[in-house]
């Protein structure tokens, strides 16, 4: 411990390591944290305590998996929040707000919203570990096996299951996208494979 008024050298690096995760990673965890609880005050929360339990961590255990690390924590506080509750709550469809910008024209606007509005109903539709490792994979970044870490799944069940959700929400979506999803053709109709 560094007398009073002597600079400690390693409390500041541990700070400014701390700062960074938080800069970091607090939108991705939030945004996890609330599609898990459904309610952006106890996903603040769950990302607070996360935080908390950081700062109290040996930081030479949880270097090079921070993410990992950081993930597995969230969505145990989260699950276990959900079973002290004891509700579950579906995930809410956020509301296309069809924000002003430049230059779509108006059936542009309604085709973009029916085109979010499937996808995200398209996305609700799925299994809940579906969901989950999409989430995961595509809005979070991680990777495979990271995945796995977070959610205890195994490493091939993780890959079965983004294969399978990811080809339900092609099937899905595909009248939406004008898409052509019959044996033997990739990509949109009038595309060249």
């Amino acid at each position: 411990m560094a007398e009073e008024g002597v600079h400690d050298s390693n409390q500041d690096s541990n700070e400014a390591w701390i700062a960074g995760a938080l800069d970091t990673f607090e939108g991705p965890l939030l945004a996890y944290a609330n599609r898990l609880l459904g309610d952006s005050d106890r996903a603040r929360d769950a990302v607070q305590d996360v935080f908390l339990r950081l700062c109290r961590q040996d930081r030479t255990a949880i270097d090079g998996h921070l993410r990992r690390w950081l993930f597995t924590v969230c969505r145990n506080r989260a699950l276990d929040e959900l079973r002290r509750r004891k509700h579950v709550k579906t995930t809410e469809l956020t509301e296309v707000n069809g924000r002003a910008v430049p230059g779509p024209t108006p059936a542009q606007v309604v085709e973009h919203e029916e085109a979010v509005s499937a996808a995200v109903d398209a996305l609700a539709r799925l299994p809940e570990k579906e969901r989950e490792v999409i989430h995961l994979k595509f809005r979070e970044g991680l990777s495979y096996r990271q995945i796995s870490a977070v959610t205890g799944l195994s490493l091939s069940y993780v890959g079965v299951l983004i294969h399978t959700g990811l080809r339900k929400l092609r099937h899905d979506l595909a009248p939406a996208l004008g898409a052509d999803i019959s044996p033997g053709t990739v990509g949109l109709k009038g595309a060249s494979r």
